[in-house]
């Protein structure tokens, strides 16, 4: 990933939309990251990641609800939970 001042993105825009085609492009102003730069592709794929994890974790959620654990569950040994995960294997 190539760096670039943002004094240079705006005098070279058309180059820096070129460049993000093949890779994310970082933007900084006084030595600090303020902007990336990345084809429509790479945010696509961006995007679709973000909404497969918010899917995983709603799943994760309703999974969690479903399998609540009683409070008198929370009370057994470690030695009895681990019996327990044996014998359902």
């Amino acid at each position: 990933m190539i760096t670039i001042t943002s004094v240079e993105a705006q005098s070279r825009f058309g180059e820096l939309i070129d460049r993000s085609q093949r890779e994310p492009v970082e933007v900084t102003r006084r030595g600090s990251t303020i902007a990336y730069v990345v084809s429509q592709h790479d945010m696509q794929e961006l995007t679709d990641l973000r909404k497969r994890r918010e899917e995983a974790a709603r799943w994760y959620s309703l999974y969690r609800r479903q399998v609540a654990v009683s409070p008198e569950a929370s009370t057994l040994p470690d030695a009895d939970v681990d019996r327990l995960v044996h014998e359902l294997r």
